[in-house]
Parts: structure tokens; sequence; C-alpha cells
């Protein structure tokens, strides 16, 4: 049993795009398909859906990006799309924050998914709302 469902979504997908796979199954709820739905509109995703074997288990479809200097890596897949996620807040330590103090990832090119009384957005969703929360992770 997992404890953090959160953090074992971020492993999955890092570990997946570490090993250049073109898709990786992560439990359902409702948490991780608006987390899904937020990084496939901000571009990190290709798509994602309901594994048609388990209705319990969702299918991501990793993105890739060809560059001209990168031919060859991962079996010709490209640079993934996803470089870096990092859990901010975690079970044994919340971190909350108010729209002011909102921080900024790479200067605005990465994203942070907050967690606030409207439901999952990112920092720029959240600070034209002026609503806080809970930061739940970083992805760049």
């Amino acid at each position: 049993m997992v404890n953090d469902t959160i953090s074992d979504m971020l492993t999955r997908i890092r570990n997946a795009n570490l090993a250049y796979k073109t898709s990786v199954a992560i439990p359902k709820t409702r948490l991780h398909v608006n987390m899904c739905e937020i990084l496939q509109t901000e571009g990190f995703l290709d798509k994602f859906e309901q594994s048609e074997t388990n209705d319990r288990e969702l299918i991501l479809s990793l993105k890739y990006v060809q560059t001209s200097s990168q031919k060859g890596l991962g079996g010709g897949l490209g640079k993934p799309c996803i470089t870096n996620l990092k859990r901010i807040s975690k079970p044994g330590l919340r971190v909350y924050t108010n729209a002011k103090d909102i921080p900024q990832i790479l200067g605005g090119m990465g994203i942070i998914i907050l967690s606030t009384s409207k439901g999952l957005m990112t920092d720029r969703q959240a600070r034209g709302a002026n609503l806080g929360g809970e930061l739940l992770c970083s992805i760049w």
C-alpha cells in the first residue's frame, strides 16, 4: 500500500522517462486524472486514457521532442518533455502559500501544481485567480 499516491505517480513518470518508455500506467484517482489534465494542457503529456483491461488504471502517453543534436538517443524518441518532477508538499510536511508568494519555476518555464479551494490549478492560473493553496509538485 502506497501512502503518498502523488509521489508514486511522479516517480512512475520519472522512471518511464528515464527508460524512454512511450507510456506508463498509474492508478486511477480523481486527483491523478486532474493532474494528468493539467499536464496534458501544459504540453508535458501527449495524452492519457483509461486502461481497457483495468478500470482502476490510467495509461499516460509520454511526450518526446525530436532535436537534431539528440539523434540516436533513446531509440530515436528524442528528448523527454518532462525534464524534472519534484514533490513539494509531503505528508510529513505540508507546504501552503498565498497568491502573492507562489514561487516561479525557471522564470515561468516550468509549472507548479497547486491544490486550491477551486480545485487543482497551475501557478499561473492561481496567481490570475488570486488564490493560494497547497503546493503539490513542480514540473519542468
